[in-house]
């Protein structure tokens, strides 16, 4: 019964979801408010970008110097940009409602006295990337952190966070980014282990698509390079780590990395009570060691009830469909619908599933075109009374359980269940 109430409660949520020298008006440069959203390639002004180690040796000066400044109002965004020519942090500020104006362009002083051009190339909050310029030379700054007025129960909180600004891309950091994602998620995978949950190693490496997947903006995949796209979600990994998507709430409340709904996390926190998950929601999904052996516990629990389905049985001995594509299928939409899908559409099966997730799956395979995860050997984690070791992953069909079978068929109907 546990079980039934968790996977009843993780379907119907889940699926709901997903400072004096501030700019006035008058330095307003341009204001394309439709401009073309230009690539990652396009604009990236830097033949010799800075390497990752660089850029962490700038990030914490940058953070140093910002943290510095006086208590900011609510209005007044401070962002670093650092000028390799002279070796300067220049810091600028602009008010809140500016550095949202997409495709804006600001003539603005820096407190270090220089006059600098910026350009809002992608205004999405504390991810907003920008371009920043010399007026005078011409020369292009690295934009490194932006300090983010956050209101939070009546008080402001500054927020410190780095977007991933053409200036700053490269293969490295995009690397870094993926060494970061698949790292964490090994070591979540190992963990779940000691605590006596086995993880194949195709669990953990859809999730490692999930977690670019789930941050790439539908209207950017039409029309943008989508392995720049890629490159760019990798590389925010590598930029802010433990904090990249720290900020990032759905309309829907979904939260974090892993873009999860509350209930959703307390009925696997509830159906997994040896997983010592964060209590606190918040907390949980700010925490990305946390956050993933949640992920990873859902989509896992997901497979355990499809793999039972006859529909699923026959459509992956047909190659009708892939473990992974139902997988994140079902991930962003009701998996429970997806034994239909394949029995009434055979070959067919995508075109009958909702078209977000149409979209959702032409993401995946663009992630999988364009990343090459190095999650390890194709095995599966398993744990022991010490230390967790590595075993075939046929193993993982032993686990499942015909509490989920009942379950599915005695308390889940068609009518419970919600679209994502």
């Amino acid at each position: 019964m546990r079980f039934s109430k968790f996977l009843m409660q993780a379907l119907l949520c889940l699926l709901v979801t997903k400072a004096g020298f501030t700019q006035t008006p008058a330095a307003i440069v341009k204001d394309a408010t439709e401009p073309s959203s230009p690539t990652v390639a396009a604009i990236n002004s830097s033949d010799n970008p800075l390497s990752p180690a660089q850029i962490q040796d700038r990030l914490a000066q940058a953070k140093q110097v910002l943290n510095a400044l006086a208590s900011g109002d609510s209005d007044t965004i401070y962002l670093s940009a650092f000028d390799r020519a002279t070796s300067q942090m220049q810091v600028l500020a602009l008010n809140k409602d500016s550095f949202l104006t997409k495709g804006a362009e600001y003539v603005l002083p820096s407190k270090q006295g220089e006059t600098l051009r910026v350009r809002i190339v992608r205004p999405n909050g504390v991810n907003t990337a920008v371009t920043v310029t010399d007026v005078s030379s011409g020369k292009s700054l690295f934009p490194l952190m932006v300090r983010y007025p956050i209101e939070k129960d009546g008080a402001v909180q500054p927020a410190f966070y780095v977007s991933a600004h053409p200036a700053l891309m490269s293969p490295e950091l995009a690397a870094s980014g993926e060494a970061y994602v698949t790292t964490m998620l090994d070591q979540a995978a190992q963990d779940l282990a000691v605590q006596g949950v086995v993880i194949p190693r195709d669990v953990v490496d859809v999730a490692a698509h999930l977690v670019i997947v789930e941050h790439t903006d539908h209207k950017r995949f039409l029309n943008e390079s989508r392995p720049d796209i890629s490159r760019e979600v990798l590389a925010l990994y590598a930029l802010n780590r433990g904090d990249t998507y720290r900020y990032s709430v759905s309309s829907a409340g979904a939260g974090g990395m892993i873009q999860m709904i509350p209930k959703t996390y307390n009925a696997i926190r509830e159906h997994h009570p040896n997983v010592a998950l964060e209590p606190d929601f918040v907390t949980g999904m700010q925490n990305h060691a946390n956050a993933l052996k949640a992920m990873l516990l859902y989509i896992n629990d997901t497979w355990k009830y499809l793999q039972n389905q006859d529909e699923v049985q026959q459509a992956l001995q047909s190659g009708t469909a892939t473990k992974t594509e139902l997988l994140a299928a079902g991930y962003n939409s009701n998996p429970y619908k997806i034994p239909s899908y394949l029995s009434d559409g055979g070959t067919g099966w995508r075109s009958l599933i909702p078209a977000e997730t149409q979209m959702y799956l032409a993401i995946y395979q663009s992630v999988d075109n364009n990343v090459d995860f190095q999650t390890g050997e194709t095995s599966t984690v398993v744990a022991t009374t010490t230390v967790p070791i590595l075993a075939p992953a046929a193993s993982l069909a032993r686990e499942t359980t015909a509490a989920l079978v009942s379950w599915v068929g005695n308390f889940l109907s068609p009518s419970l269940m919600l679209n994502r």
